[in-house]
């Protein structure tokens, strides 16, 4: 998660770091996302979907210090089996490599949380799932704006794609 989302994450970052430090712990794979525009995106004409709806003032500036890992994320993501996909759309599929480093790893499970809940989590999810993945979405380690587009994103995702769990499901379930 990034800095630009700190208000964000006062109920989930503590859940992803219990999260993070038991797949740790078994070995299992962390993969990691930033999300973050160039300066040709952020300059018209504007071909980047995001960029258009938000404008470049409320878009994420790669290199800015918005676009920076917060630091306990910046910690745990630096070990070098923790790849870090650098996205510029909400589905982190969509123009990067992350379909691969599953595949390559041979996951066949994902389990997705940070923020915001109903923007980059909930599509990323959808599109794990629509990918073949069994897709886990963590309601307790997931935050956005305001309650109703939490809940607006878990209960979509919920309905028609995946599982929506609370941190100590997943983690009993990975046991």
């Amino acid at each position: 998660m990034q800095v630009v989302f700190t208000s964000m994450t006062s109920r989930c970052l503590p859940n992803i770091l219990n999260l993070s430090a038991h797949f740790q712990h078994h070995s299992l794979p962390r993969i990691f996302t930033q999300h973050g525009h160039t300066k040709e995106e952020l300059t018209p004409p504007y071909k980047n979907q995001l960029v258009k709806k938000w404008g470049p003032s409320g878009s994420i500036a790669k290199g800015s210090p918005d676009w920076e890992l917060m630091p306990d994320i910046d910690k745990i993501s630096a070990d070098n089996e923790c790849p870090i996909i650098h996205k510029n759309t909400y589905d982190a599929f969509i123009n990067t490599n992350l379909a691969e480093v599953l595949k390559k790893r041979e996951i066949q499970r994902v389990v997705v949380c940070g923020v915001m809940t109903d923007c980059c989590c909930d599509t990323t999810a959808r599109s794990a799932f629509d990918r073949g993945f069994e897709t886990w979405l963590v309601d307790d380690a997931c935050g956005t704006a305001n309650k109703k587009q939490h809940e607006a994103g878990l209960n979509g995702f919920g309905y028609a794609f995946g599982e929506v769990l609370q941190t100590e499901e997943v983690l009993k379930r990975l046991q």
